[in-house]
């Protein structure tokens, strides 16, 4: 027959069930409390107590001991390293997986090595030149070595601040200003990197150093004005050095073309009085020798010649005719005026043809009135 159907038996928190009510629940805590007193120092003194506490210790060691191997259980990321050490000495630096160590006797510090971590700074720096310059930077760098970064310094972030400003100081120092802050830039951050490292090393810090960036380098805001006045006084005179030997480079060879033109114009001068001298020395020889052969014709040749280029260049001549007092008066200008007119009709004759056809009507006009003039002499 079940504890709880009436006229049941023994309730099992102890007691005899009755049908007038639930059970007691402070008393049913009470005599539980009782039989669990043998780990809260409960008054329990009776034989019974004693024993039943002296079979649940194994199962109370049992449990703590379960529980101290579970708090030796950690993982290692794939980005950290783990250094343990063995009663406070460096017992191995561990990679990433599952791990246990004992707690208690082993102390495991985690540390991130494949983060690349940055770090600012800005400061006040004394230049070469005795010039005050404001400089910003950023230090990218990642822990190389965790035993080192764990064990051989206390605090490395601010190791890591103070070599950063005793290095950067250290280059700037050996930097003129002007360098500092424009064209050197990239020449600062390579040396600070550099002496950092060397620093750090000499710590055993642990630390590599991967870049430093200079942000900005700027004079100081108390003499900003007057930096900037010097700067545009600087860009001025380089602007007008720029415009001078812009200047000079399109002047100068300009210049030399000319000279240049100039000599050749004056060789092409030379060649031309030099071939007309000799050209005209070759015809005076060719006339030579043709007046020597025939005096005559030659001279009366001559003498045309003359003649026609001495009338191609006047409009009026006058001739004494022979036997008379007269004065023969020619309108070359009106016959010239006739033989343009007559060379517009004609566009294919030239100016040297036309020339001639005009010396040859002169000379015609002559004889005839030389042969007018004969035959009134002898009537």
């Amino acid at each position: 027959m079940a504890w709880n159907e009436p006229g049941g038996g023994k309730d099992p928190w102890g007691g005899n069930r009755n049908n007038d009510g639930p059970p007691d629940i402070d008393e049913a805590l009470n005599k539980l409390k009782e039989k669990l007193g043998a780990f809260g120092g409960g008054s329990g003194s009776s034989g019974t107590g004693g024993a039943g506490n002296k079979s649940l210790l194994p199962a109370a060691l049992l449990v703590l001991a379960l529980l101290w191997g579970l708090l030796g259980v950690y993982q290692v990321d794939e980005k950290e390293q783990a250094v343990v050490l063995r009663l406070g000495e460096y017992s191995d630096t561990r990679g990433p997986g599952l791990k246990w160590n004992p707690p208690i006797i082993d102390s495991v510090t985690t540390v991130r090595t494949t983060e690349e971590r940055q770090y600012s700074a800005r400061g006040l720096m004394l230049t070469q030149d005795e010039n005050i310059v404001e400089i910003s930077l950023s230090v990218q760098y990642n822990i190389a070595n965790a035993k080192d970064f764990v064990l051989n310094i206390r605090d490395p972030e601010t190791s890591l601040k103070h070599a950063t400003d005793s290095a950067l100081r250290h280059v700037v120092g050996s930097t003129a200003l002007d360098s500092a802050m424009s064209t050197g830039r990239d020449q600062v951050a390579e040396g600070t990197a550099q002496k950092l490292q060397e620093l750090l090393d000499i710590y055993g810090s642990g630390i590599n150093v991967i870049k430093i960036n200079i942000g900005e380098a700027r004079p100081p805001t108390e003499v900003k004005a007057a930096y900037d006045d010097v700067i545009k006084a600087r860009e001025d005179q380089e602007r007008l050095v720029n415009e001078a030997q812009a200047y000079s480079n399109g002047i100068i060879p300009e210049a030399r073309g000319q000279a240049q033109r100039l000599r050749e114009e004056a060789n092409g001068y030379k060649s031309q009085v030099v071939s007309k001298a000799e050209g005209e020395a070759a015809r005076f020889s060719n006339l030579l020798s043709e007046y020597s052969k025939a005096p005559e014709v030659t001279r009366e040749r001559m003498y045309i010649d003359a003649i026609e280029e001495v009338m191609s260049n006047t409009s009026k001549v006058l001739m004494d005719a022979e036997g008379g007092n007269n004065m023969l008066y020619l309108p070359l200008d009106k016959i010239m005026q006739q033989g343009a007119s007559a060379g517009q009709s004609r566009s294919s004759e030239t100016s040297e043809q036309l020339i001639d056809r005009i010396s040859n009507e002169v000379i015609e006009k002559l004889q005839r009135n030389n042969e007018r003039a004969q035959v009134e002499r002898r009537r």
